[in-house]
């Protein structure tokens, strides 16, 4: 009776198992954003995405408060 239910319960763990796996196979990883420019700031050479970034007179700033003090 006890390798009946150690039988049973060592099913149970495989089918439970098998059941994740599965699982995880079809939960894909989500799309991955396209990579952005990186660009330095003029006045402290800190390196920030373009799109965070300030711009004037064709330079890059990390902030309004450095393009002020950079002209």
């Amino acid at each position: 009776m006890a390798k009946l239910i150690f039988l049973i319960a060592v099913f149970a763990a495989a089918w439970w198992l098998l059941k994740r796996y599965v699982r995880s196979l079809r939960n894909e990883a989500p799309p991955v954003a396209a990579p952005e420019d990186m660009v330095r700031c003029a006045q402290c050479g800190v390196h920030l995405p373009r799109s965070e970034s300030v711009g004037r007179d064709e330079q890059r700033y990390c902030s309004e408060e450095h393009a002020r003090l950079h002209n």
